[in-house]
């Protein structure tokens, strides 16, 4: 499997992390991987168009909340949760521990 770009650990910034999880669409991306562990680029029950989706993942794996890894013609993107852990403590069980809001 091949990866795609995505920053190390200690190059997290906690604005873009914060950034990336202030979209409730991508903050249901999240709760989906969390729930799961890992999931395509287009999962079911989404409503929202490919090519929105395609930029959303981006921004999370750019934030170094996901990581996605490609597989033949299909992307793979897992949640990169003890990465995020370890440079930012308790705040991504903050995020998926805080009621949805819809």
């Amino acid at each position: 499997m091949r990866a795609l770009p995505q920053p190390k650990p200690e190059d997290f910034d906690l604005a873009t992390v914060l950034h990336a999880l202030g979209d409730p669409v991508r903050l249901e991306l999240l709760r989906r991987l969390a729930a799961d562990g890992e999931t395509t680029c287009s999962p079911e029950g989404m409503t929202v168009p490919r090519s929105t989706l395609s930029n959303h993942w981006r921004i999370l794996r750019e934030a170094g909340i996901t990581s996605t890894h490609i597989s033949g013609k299909t992307r793979l993107v897992t949640l990169r949760r003890d990465d995020l852990d370890a440079r930012f403590p308790r705040l991504l069980s903050a995020v998926l521990d805080s009621p949805d809001p819809s």
